[in-house]
């Protein structure tokens, strides 16, 4: 999770989901951040600027329709995410992936014309600020498997099968097998 200096003029708030609670940050241009219960950031609540409390509120209106399952998009949301301009090109490239899709790293590299880039796809995904709403748990390894995922994979499986993805179950560690008791 990138930096988030905070000014006066940013409003921020801590949202309740079936995750945990998700602290979440807005300034005057867009929503700038959504964390993780498992990144242990605590904000103190500010309103902000009127501009940064209507981006937050409309954020924290989406999300929650989206947990509720009556959203399965946010292409409506103001984004004010820093980042260098490869990685806004990924994390645009990643509000296209559909609700219920999962793409490779491969595939996003692709979109973005840079197919050999896949390990810059996956930096720059590690980097999203927003997760969720620029949905890098939809980003998969190309052979379908779970790949590290800020939230924790736990949260990325969860977010997936909500989606409606079918997530193949995490593999035994090398060396050993399943055994079945009949």
């Amino acid at each position: 999770m990138p930096r988030i200096d905070l000014t006066p003029e940013m409003a921020t708030t801590v949202l309740a989901t079936p995750l945990g609670d998700m602290p979440m940050v807005a300034g005057e241009a867009g929503l700038k951040a959504v964390m993780f219960p498992i990144e242990n950031i605590r904000l103190n609540p500010q309103k902000g600027t009127a501009a940064a409390a209507r981006h937050l509120d409309a954020a924290v209106a989406a999300l929650s329709e989206y947990f509720a399952g009556r959203r399965t998009g946010f292409a409506d949301l103001r984004l004010d995410a820093d980042g260098t301009a490869f990685q806004r090109r990924v994390w645009a490239a990643l509000r296209d992936v559909p609700f219920g899709a999962t793409r490779s790293y491969r595939d996003v590299a692709g979109v973005i014309g840079n197919p050999k880039g896949m390990r810059a796809v996956g930096l720059a995904n590690a980097r999203n600020p927003i997760p969720v709403i620029v949905p890098c748990h939809r980003v998969i390894g190309a052979n379908g498997a779970l790949t590290g995922f800020g939230g924790g994979l736990d949260a990325k499986r969860w977010l997936l099968e909500f989606e409606g993805v079918r997530v193949a179950p995490p593999s035994a560690p090398a060396g050993i097998q399943a055994s079945l008791s009949i």
